[in-house]
């Protein structure tokens, strides 16, 4: 099951929680239909603003459901399952409005892996980050080798993959995995979500797609991305706000024109 309520000011934060503690909040075909019918409703909600995840009880996911997995007749089932999972976590990374993991206790597998596809990552002192399925004879297959070794030297990402050995949440921090680590990592993460929720909606999206696209291109062209990038936030209403805020030295009130 998820669990989707709106959170902080106005309801401009979307709260998923992964919430099936009893199995430690496994992600299985079920969940995956539940997450892509939810980002349905953020990605056409301009009253959403920015989307945090978290999971119930003492961890954020034990990845992906094992049961059901021993279910499946062959590899080509297999690939079906874990083809959609990976489309649904592209789906997440791609979304135009940023998002945060709130990684309370363990984030393993494809529970580790959903929480790559976000763009920021908190956790809680305790939790523990890794990728198991090499013990099961397997590898991450929704997208996780590609974001660990974009997110990570080249030798921790194999060392994390060939090993499945976890790391705590300090030396997550210490890597950059995660941006902090906090005894109350949910609310932490709604506190930020906060914050970023109160600025430029276009300029965010922007700020996204310019990092997320550009570790793709060579510098140049990066740049002229960028450029293109500024020069149609510059005819938006809220760089308008943004500045007329600034000469009149009081907050902004961005409303995404």
């Amino acid at each position: 099951m998820l669990r989707f309520e709106r959170d902080g000011r106005d309801g401009r934060v979307a709260r998923l929680t992964l919430d099936r503690e009893g199995r430690l909040n496994a992600i299985g075909s079920d969940t995956v239909a539940e997450l892509n019918a939810v980002l349905d409703t953020i990605e056409t909600d301009p009253g959403l603003r920015v989307v945090v995840i978290t999971g119930a009880g003492r961890c954020f996911s034990a990845g992906a459901d094992i049961t059901e997995l021993d279910t499946l007749a062959d590899g080509a089932a297999f690939g079906r399952f874990i083809g959609s999972l990976a489309a649904v976590l592209d789906r997440l990374a791609a979304l135009p409005k940023p998002t945060i993991a709130a990684i309370n206790g363990f984030a393993f597998g494809g529970g580790f892996e959903l929480a790559l596809a976000c763009d920021l990552r908190l956790a809680s002192p305790g939790a523990q980050l890794g990728v198991p399925e090499i013990k099961l004879g397997l590898l991450p297959g929704a997208a996780g080798t590609q974001r660990l070794a974009r997110l990570l030297p080249a030798a921790v990402a194999k060392h994390l993959l060939m090993t499945g050995a976890p790391i705590g949440a300090d030396e997550a921090l210490r890597l950059g995995l995660v941006n902090g680590v906090h005894d109350d990592v949910v609310g932490a993460a709604l506190t930020l979500a906060g914050s970023i929720a109160d600025g430029p909606p276009k300029a965010l999206a922007a700020a996204k797609r310019l990092v997320d696209q550009g570790r793709e291109l060579g510098l140049a062209e990066g740049i002229a991305l960028e450029r293109a990038a500024l020069v149609e936030l510059f005819d938006t209403t809220d760089r308008v706000e943004g500045v007329a805020a600034f000469l009149a030295k009081r907050p902004p009130r961005f409303t995404g024109g």
